[in-house]
């Protein structure tokens, strides 16, 4: 879904020479950016006192977003309870688990009770838009996609798992602090990455299945996502085990793939996808690079199609030229208007995405050293802790 300020009041004829712009190869953008290059922004963490973690990108055109996360402890409800009741003292009771020496087996291997033992619900969003309600289809629009995209792995929800009586809730609050230029999506997904990796959580200091008791100690809190320096002198990249994910919005023009679309570039827009993707775990990527160099160290999260304003109708276009009616007049009276291509005259496209395009545009973002691991180095960027 378009916001309604991409929506650019351009003429049949500057449609037409954008689109012409983009067709050529290589294509031709209006802010002469090449067609895998972002624009540039400016990024901080640790913005905001009161939380875990937070952090702000300010993208070259002025928009700029802040996102802040919050961690409360929170109870867990017991295997098969009802709601609003969770058992005996919120206990999770298994009998199998018992049975089979559950218990000792979460002593000998601690990191065995974190595969799979969280849940989606508990990590909530909110996005603040300026001009929209907090239930307008673009701010929920937006969350959904990248809630699914933080859920689609499962290692966000195994990570607030404390045991089985008590786990972390985390919320997640984003402000975009002007009015959407462009499709906000990439802004959001690029500032909610820093907060994640900038969040940090207290310490725990009991075992088991005891009520948590954390170390008073913000010093010694421990990262969501844990990161070592590659050298011993603490300078240059970090590594991560796994790193929270990010999507990039990316459209075609004819044959043409073109990321970071601007708001003039979306109007003439073929098609658009949001393409979510992360880092494969440490351990994965170093198997897989020492049996090939060309193996990507990226995984692919999820795909979405997204509507772009020449998907809209405006107001006063009859059936004959509506893309969202197939072009076909409502009525068995023939076209009201001259359907025929006319040089100089842009007009909005019909039909999809072919999926050879949409496999071309998978390879740009998955390759070695192609965008994605290029959006990934330059976040890395950004001092961490």
């Amino acid at each position: 879904m378009a916001p309604p300020s991409s929506q650019n009041l351009l003429s049949p004829a500057e449609l037409s020479y954008i689109h012409s712009s983009l067709s050529l190869l290589p294509p031709i953008r209006p802010d002469l950016r090449l067609p895998s290059q972002f624009r540039p922004l400016i990024a901080e963490i640790d913005i905001l006192p009161g939380t875990n973690g937070s952090a702000r990108i300010c993208f070259a055109d002025g928009t700029e977003a802040i996102v802040g996360v919050k961690a409360e402890v929170e109870r867990s409800k017991s295997k098969g309870a009802s709601p609003g009741d969770p058992g005996k003292d919120g206990l999770e009771l298994d009998v199998r688990d018992e049975a089979m020496g559950g218990i000792e087996e979460e002593t000998q291997n601690p990191s065995h009770r974190l595969k799979g033992q969280g849940e989606n619900s508990w990590v909530e969003m909110t996005i603040e838009i300026p001009g929209f309600r907090d239930d307008d289809s673009l701010p929920i629009f937006l969350a959904e996609m990248l809630i699914e995209a933080l859920s689609a792995t499962g290692e966000l929800a195994s990570k607030l798992y404390i045991n089985r009586r008590w786990h972390w809730r985390l919320y997640i609050d984003i402000l975009l602090l002007s009015p959407p230029l462009s499709y906000p999506l990439p802004l959001l997904s690029l500032t909610t990455h820093l907060a994640l990796l900038a969040t940090s959580l207290p310490a725990l200091k009991s075992e088991l299945d005891e009520d948590p008791l954390f170390n008073d100690d913000w010093e010694a809190a421990v990262f969501l996502y844990p990161h070592t320096a590659a050298n011993s002198s603490g300078s240059g990249p970090r590594l991560y085990a796994s790193r929270p994910p990010v999507t990039l919005l990316v459209m075609s023009v004819g044959s043409n793939v073109i990321f970071d679309p601007t708001r003039e570039e979306l109007a003439v827009a073929d098609a658009v996808l949001a393409i979510s993707l992360t880092s494969l775990p440490t351990s994965l990527t170093a198997q897989s690079t020492s049996d090939d160099s060309n193996v990507s160290r990226l995984q692919l999260v999820s795909i979405r199609t997204i509507d772009p304003p020449s998907r809209l109708t405006t107001a006063g276009i009859p059936d004959a030229v509506n893309t969202a009616t197939g072009g076909v007049a409502a009525t068995p009276s023939g076209p009201l208007v001259d359907t025929e291509p006319k040089e100089g005259v842009w007009r909005p496209p019909q039909g999809g995405m072919k999926r050879g395009l949409i496999g071309k545009i998978v390879d740009l973002c998955l390759e070695r050293g192609g965008v994605g691991e290029e959006v990934l180095g330059g976040l890395e960027g950004v001092e961490v802790g």
